[in-house]
């Protein structure tokens, strides 16, 4: 935990997020590239044709950067396609998806904002995966 000039324990948690770290998914991948109070920062790859679950966090908002490839994006009740340099905020307790709609690997950066921060806030809803 980080402390404030008081000296004063601040509430913001990082569950184990460490720069570097990946992981394979059903879809793809992530990989850490920063970590710091209040944020992580994510390079996430998304293969041809697929998509990740239908989900939405507790805790943590996120905004997604997309840089390479064309993505679908569902946030709540909306649709879009975004393509490269195009972005997406996703509020606190959004439901929101993300899939790739191209012919090549979707590149896309994701940065966490928020005081607690852990791969195990995300309340999946639907998944092609059976996760």
């Amino acid at each position: 935990m980080s402390q404030n000039h008081d000296g004063e324990s601040n509430k913001v948690v990082n569950d184990g997020y460490h720069v570097g770290e990946s992981d394979e998914r059903p879809w793809g991948r992530w990989t850490v590239l920063d970590v710091g109070t209040g944020y992580v920062v994510k390079r996430i790859e998304v293969s041809l044709g697929q998509i990740l679950s239908k989900q939405r966090h507790q805790y943590r908002a996120e905004h997604w950067l997309i840089a390479c490839g064309e993505a679908d994006i569902w946030l709540d009740e909306r649709q879009e396609r975004l393509i490269a340099g195009q972005s997406v905020d996703i509020p606190v307790g959004a439901i929101h998806r993300i899939g790739n709609a191209g012919n090549s690997v979707l590149i896309f950066f994701e940065v966490q904002l928020g005081d607690r921060l852990e791969e195990s806030d995300i309340e999946r809803l639907a998944d092609h995966y059976g996760r």
